[in-house]
């Protein structure tokens, strides 16, 4: 099946770093947010077409993944970053075929995460869209998200804390009760994507 008849799913992630907020740090569940990572890299590569934004967090767990399936699937992920990180790109990031490159604003961090949240949000046809931990831009992501495909599956996996937990309990939505406190992930993500993956 070719790349382009696949559905595609928006990833947003990332670990939450001690050094920023505490309301992210203090809930996340780190070994739950990568072993969701891992387990949703597994059940969508080889059915349907994985988006995210590189966070150096989330970027390994994926490649490692990819590392254990057959090479025909590099279609099946793309990687997006903006060019204002371009001299600290993690190594991982050149392990993919599939890199969008976004403009950068100079001297501006935030705005060029800008660029590439509305490049990589308002320029695919997403079908589902996942947030998993996180920190702020989870909450930035979700929104535009919302906007832009306001008749997408959204899942706030709240067991693994973070922003994702805050977005889950926060939002006016009845989400899936199980993203609260399932962590058998694979089995999750193959219930609840069942009409993506197939």
């Amino acid at each position: 099946m070719a790349a382009k008849h696949l559905n595609k799913i928006f990833l947003s992630a990332s670990i939450p770093s001690i050094e920023r907020d505490k309301k992210f740090y203090d809930t996340a569940d780190i070994i739950a947010i990568r072993d969701s990572v891992r387990a949703l890299a597994t059940v969508i590569i080889p059915k349907a077409h994985l988006v995210w934004g590189g966070h150096p967090s989330i970027t390994p767990l994926i490649r490692n993944v990819m590392e254990r399936m057959n090479s025909n699937l590099k279609q099946h992920v793309t990687l997006y970053q903006t060019l204002f990180l371009e001299d600290i790109f993690p190594p991982d990031n050149f392990d993919f075929e599939n890199i969008i490159l976004t403009d950068s604003q100079p001297d501006n961090l935030d705005e060029s995460l800008s660029i590439m949240r509305l490049d990589m949000i308002k320029n695919n046809e997403f079908k589902v869209g996942i947030f998993i931990g996180g920190m702020e831009g989870i909450f930035k992501e979700y929104e535009l998200f919302k906007s832009a495909h306001p008749g997408a599956l959204i899942l706030p996996l709240a067991s693994t804390g973070g922003a994702a937990k805050l977005l889950y309990e926060n939002s006016p939505d009845n989400y899936n009760k199980r993203l609260l406190n399932d962590y058998a992930y694979m089995a999750l993500f193959k219930d609840l994507l069942a009409e993506y993956i197939n």
